[in-house]
């Protein structure tokens, strides 16, 4: 009514303001759409990742026995005496993987709790960039850094350290996941509320008591998910332990010895390209069916840790 009187008066003419109105709106559709259709396409191709992996693995064992992939102790499948027991690669990835996370998971939350309790906020805006710098080195720089610096350090230690091996994976793909654990572990301790860290104080708690003693129980599932989020990370990890652990499958205790992921035999295998529709072939599949899984297990695992902790927090 008032648009209306001002028209009346001379003012403004009906309709002004109305065109901006209509392309904000048409607006607002176009990107409802855009981000529609960016969901759409990256849950389609989800689905067709599962379908292909599937597809290809029940493949794979209408011509090896289940029983025989997951309790067989022998991983030979491009062998003349063929053997497709999946443990030693299993074991490979977990060695490798609990290495890193002996590495990772104490320095990330003395870390996460000195940037959360202890450090200026222009001293946390300084460090936490540049701690988070490492999760975007690539990967392979972390391989031959396994090899040129991790492996002969290693060797100068332990003579009978291979050349190839997993402690030195270990240590490299610690180092990668380091940032994961900081990061989320922080936003953790951080969450816990302020009046915790005042009662404590008020009772005549020093800081570092302040720290470990309520601070860090208080954020420990936070910390839970850090770590289960940092250990699917590594699990994943292909080119650092590709060229650091080796390519021997085997079952050891050693750590020093050269093992063998399953990521790098997917990606061993995949650069030799073998003939579509093969048992070799189909290998890849099954074994990336198990890393798929075992990442998901891990990841949702994570983040209903997680989201129990934010639910606690609020």
């Amino acid at each position: 009514m008032s648009r209306l009187a001002a028209h009346r008066e001379g003012g403004i003419p009906p309709g002004a303001g109305l065109g901006r109105s209509g392309v904000r709106v048409h607006g607002e559709r176009l990107a409802a759409w855009l981000l529609g259709f960016c969901a759409a396409v990256s849950v389609l191709l989800t689905v067709g990742i599962v379908l292909v992996l599937t597809t290809e693995t029940m493949g794979f064992f209408s011509q090896v026995s289940v029983w025989e992939f997951v309790t067989g102790t022998r991983w030979a499948p491009l062998f003349q005496e063929k053997s497709f027991g999946i443990l030693p690669l299993l074991w490979g990835s977990v060695t490798v993987s609990l290495g890193a996370s002996l590495l990772a998971l104490p320095l990330g939350v003395l870390s996460a709790l000195y940037l959360s309790e202890y450090a200026t906020p222009g001293a946390r805006a300084l460090l936490k960039p540049l701690l988070e710098v490492l999760a975007g080195i690539p990967t392979v720089v972390y391989g031959y850094l396994a090899l040129t610096l991790v492996t002969p350090m290693l060797r100068a230690l332990f003579p009978g350290t291979g050349i190839f091996n997993a402690a030195s994976a270990s240590v490299v793909v610690g180092i990668m996941i380091l940032p994961t654990v900081m990061t989320l572990s922080e936003e953790a301790f951080r969450g816990v509320p302020r009046s915790l860290r005042e009662a404590a104080f008020s009772l005549g708690a020093t800081k570092m008591e302040v720290a470990t003693r309520v601070v860090l129980p208080a954020g420990l599932s936070g910390v839970l998910a850090s770590f289960l989020l940092a250990l699917s990370r590594a699990m994943g990890e292909t080119m650092a332990v590709t060229i650091a652990a080796g390519s021997s499958p085997q079952l050891t205790l050693n750590p020093l010895d050269a093992v063998q992921t399953l990521t790098a035999y997917i990606a061993q295998v995949g650069m030799g390209s073998p003939a579509a529709g093969t048992l070799e072939y189909r290998t890849l599949f099954a074994v990336g069916m198990t890393l798929f899984l075992l990442t998901l297990a891990m990841n949702l695992l994570g983040q209903w840790v997680r989201s129990r902790f934010r639910e606690a927090a609020w």
